[in-house]
C-alpha cells in the first residue's frame, strides 16, 4: 500500500520538483486541493498571517472608522507607519483568490475587535491599526468594517475550504485606566499587598481576602478596594467605553504599574501601559469564556491565536482552553486550533514546553524554530543548531507528536521579517544570495515538522528595516516613505505600488512547497529523525520524516553553504527505491541504509523512500 500511495503522491506533485531550489524546466506547479475542512488535522494546514489594515482597502468609506476630526482623533494617516492605512475585511475578502493561490488552507489575521483609535503621550501617539488595544470585544472595529462583513469573510473562506483563525487578547485591554499618583513604576505584591492601602503600614482594606490564588468567588467578593498599590481613575469620557460592561470595573485589573517583563511583573504589570486584567478573578475567567465562546457560536471560526499568553496566569488557561474547545465541539468544530504566543528569541523548545505544560495550552507559536531557521538559513550558525532544536521535540507535553501542531514561522509583525534577519546575519546585501537563502528558509519551514505560517508580504519579497511598525508594510500601494525605499527581494517593485504578483518567485515557491506538503503525509504528520548535520560550519542538514499511519518516509535535505556538497546519508534500511518529491534525488540507495546525495549551494530536496511494506 505504501508503494501505491508514494506513486500517487508523486503524480499529484508532478511539475513541482524543485531542482536545487529552482523549479525544474517546464514544470507547471499548481497547489493540490486540500481535503475538506472537517477531514483535516491541525498539522495538515498551511497558514497565512495578515494584518487587515495593511492588506487591501476594499471600502475607502470606512478609512476613518466613522470618526470626526484629524488623525489624532480617527487614527487614519496612510503616510504614517503607526496609523491606520485603510485595509479592511472587504479588501481581505476580495483577495482570497490571491491567498488561496499559494496553497494556503487557513488564514490567521490580527485582531479585528473595536480598538481605542489613538493612544500615547503627546508627541508619541499611534493608532490601533494592529488591533491589540481593544475596547469592545463584541464588535468589529469600524475601520475594518462591520460584524456582517466579518461573517461574509468567514463564509467566503469556508466556501473555499479555508479555515479562519482569530487573534484574541485576554491579558489586557486598551489604556483607559490612569493612576492618581501620576507614576507608573511597577509595585510588587510584597511591597503593596492587597490588605493595605499604599504598603504594609497603610490602612487596612479588603478584610478577609485570602489572596488571588484562591479562586473561590466568595473570596473575590471581599476584594472591594482596588487602590492597594495605585489609585485607579478613569476619565469621564471613557468611564463606560469598554464592552461588555463588566470590563469597566477597575477592581478587575491588577493596577500595579508597568511590567518590566521579568518575574512577578511579567504576570501582574501593565503591558506598555495597557490595562492588565486580573485574570485570576473568576469574573474575568467566565467573562472571557463567554466573549470568545460567542464568536464561535456566531461565526463558526476554526481557531484562536492567543496574544501575550505567557503574561497570563496558568490557572486561567486551564479553565479557558477546555471551555473553548467544548464550545467549538458543540458547534461541530472538532478541529479547533488554539495556539498561544509565548515570546522569546532563542533556538530552544524549553521555554515554550514549560509554559505549555504549566498552562495546559495545547500548542504555541514556534518561536524556537523561527530563531533556529534565521540563524541556520542565513549561514550565521551551522545546521547543528536546527538539528539540536528538532531533537528537543520530545519535551513538549504529549511528546514529539505535539510538535507537529506547532505553527512554525520565519518572521512576523513583532520581531521583523525573515529577509531582514537573513541580511543582518549573513552580512551580505547581494540580492541573489539573499533570495537563495530566503528560499532555503521557506523550504525548511515547509519540509520540517510543524504548521508552516507565511507572514503576509514575505511571498512578495518584503524586507523590513526593523521590528514592530517597521515590519508592517502595505500590500496595496503605500504612502509610507520608510517602506517605499526598501529594496524588495526577488523583484524590481517597491511598496509604492500594489504587490499581489503571482509570478513573484517567492509566491511561486510557497505554492510549490505547499503542493508537495499537501501530497505527502510524511511532510504533514511525520515524526523527525535527524540523520546528518554539519557541526561547525554551513553545510548539510538531513532529517527523515516518518508517518506511521501511511508508512511513508521522506528524507528532507538542506545545504546552507555557498558551495555544492555530496554526502552519504543514513536512511531507513527498509528503503529500496527513491522518488523525488522536491528537488533532485538519487533513484535508489547506494547500499542498504545509505543514500548518496548531492545538493547545489543553498539547495534543498525531499526524497520519498519507498519500501516493500
Amino acid at each position: 500500500m505504501t508503494r501505491i500511495f508514494v506513486r500517487l503522491a508523486a503524480a499529484l506533485c508532478a511539475g513541482t520538483a524543485l531542482a536545487g531550489g529552482a523549479l525544474a524546466a517546464g514544470a507547471q506547479a499548481q497547489p493540490a486541493a486540500p481535503p475538506p475542512i472537517a477531514e483535516r488535522q491541525l498539522e495538515d494546514e498551511v497558514i497565512y498571517f495578515v494584518l487587515p489594515d495593511r492588506f487591501e482597502n476594499g471600502d475607502p468609506r470606512n478609512d476613518r472608522g466613522g470618526l470626526k476630526g484629524g488623525p489624532l482623533q480617527h487614527g487614519f494617516d496612510p503616510a504614517a507607519k503607526g496609523f491606520y492605512h485603510g485595509g479592511d475585511l472587504r479588501g481581505l475578502t476580495s483577495r482570497l483568490d490571491y491567498i488561496q493561490g499559494m496553497g494556503v488552507t487557513a488564514i490567521w489575521f490580527a485582531p479585528i475587535f473595536k480598538n481605542k483609535p489613538v493612544q500615547g503621550k503627546p508627541g508619541e501617539e499611534s493608532a490601533g491599526y494592529h488591533g491589540y488595544w481593544v475596547t469592545d470585544f463584541t464588535s468589529v472595529d469600524p475601520h475594518f468594517g462591520t460584524n456582517a462583513e466579518f461573517k461574509a469573510f468567514v463564509d467566503a473562506a469556508h466556501a473555499r475550504g479555508m479555515k479562519v483563525y482569530m487573534d484574541i487578547i485576554v491579558n489586557h485591554t486598551a489604556d483607559v485606566i490612569d493612576y492618581a499618583e501620576g507614576t507608573y513604576d511597577y509595585r510588587s505584591k510584597g511591597d503593596y499587598p492587597f490588605s493595605r492601602l499604599g504598603g504594609p503600614g497603610g490602612a487596612p482594606v479588603n478584610a478577609g481576602f485570602a489572596g488571588d490564588d484562591n479562586p473561590d468567588p466568595a473570596n473575590w467578593a471581599k476584594l472591594t478596594d482596588p487602590a492597594f498599590a495605585y489609585t485607579p481613575k478613569v476619565a469621564e469620557a471613557e468611564r463606560n467605553v469598554k464592552v461588555p460592561a463588566w470590563l469597566n470595573d477597575t477592581a478587575l485589573y491588577h493596577n500595579r504599574g508597568n511590567s518590566h517583563w521579568v518575574g512577578e511583573s511579567s504576570l501582574y504589570g501593565d503591558f506598555s501601559g495597557l490595562d492588565d486584567l486580573a485574570t485570576e478573578h473568576p469574573r474575568v475567567v467566565q467573562g472571557m469564556i463567554d466573549i470568545f465562546g460567542q464568536w464561535i457560536d456566531d461565526y463558526r471560526i476554526d481557531g484562536y491565536r492567543i496574544d501575550t499568553a505567557k503574561h497570563v496566569n496558568p490557572e486561567f488557561w486551564r479553565a479557558f482552553v477546555p471551555a473553548i474547545l467544548k464550545r467549538a465541539e458543540a458547534k461541530g468544530i472538532k478541529h479547533f486550533h488554539i495556539f498561544g504566543e509565548i515570546a522569546y528569541e532563542e533556538p530552544t523548545a524549553t521555554i515554550a514546553a514549560q509554559v505549555m505544560a504549566d498552562s495546559h495550552l495545547p500548542y504555541a507559536l514556534d518561536m524556537g524554530f523561527a530563531k533556529a531557521a534565521q540563524m541556520v538559513a542565513s549561514g550565521k550558525s551551522p545546521p547543528r543548531v536546527m538539528a539540536e532544536f528538532l531533537q528537543q521535540d520530545a519535551i513538549y507535553p504529549g511528546g514529539a507528536k505535539t510538535a507537529l501542531g506547532l505553527p512554525t514561522f520565519l518572521g512576523n509583525h513583532d520581531f521583523g521579517r525573515f529577509s531582514m534577519f537573513v541580511r543582518q546575519m549573513s552580512g551580505s546585501d547581494d540580492e541573489a544570495s539573499l533570495l537563495a537563502r530566503v528560499r532555503l528558509g521557506h523550504a525548511m519551514m515547509f519540509l520540517l515538522r510543524g504548521v508552516p505560517t507565511v507572514y503576509y508580504g514575505d511571498e512578495q519579497g518584503f524586507i523590513s528595516d526593523g521590528n514592530d511598525q517597521l515590519a508592517r508594510e502595505d500590500m496595496f500601494a503605500s504612502k509610507v516613505a520608510v517602506y517605499n525605499d526598501n529594496n524588495l527581494i526577488g523583484s524590481d517593485a517597491t511598496t509604492a505600488q500594489a504587490n499581489f504578483d503571482p509570478a513573484h518567485p517567492l509566491y511561486k515557491l510557497v505554492g510549490e512547497l505547499a503542493a508537495a506538503r499537501t501530497a505527502s503525509p510524511a511532510l504533514r504528520r511525520g515524526l523527525s529523525t535527524v540523520r546528518a548535520f554539519e557541526e561547525a560550519a554551513p553545510g548539510l542538514l538531513a532529517v527523515e520524516r516518518h508517518d506511521f499511519e501511511s508508512g511513508q518516509r521522506v528524507l528532507v535535505l538542506f545545504n546552507t553553504g555557498e558551495t555544492p556538497l555530496s554526502r552519504n546519508v543514513e536512511v531507513s534500511y527498509g528503503a529500496r527505491r527513491v522518488t523525488p518529491l522536491v528537488g533532485q534525488c538519487p533513484s535508489a540507495p547506494a547500499a542498504p541504509g545509505s543514500l548518496a546525495v548531492t545538493l547545489p549551494a543553498y539547495g534543498f530536496a525531499a526524497c520519498i523512500l519507498e519500501t516493500d511494506d
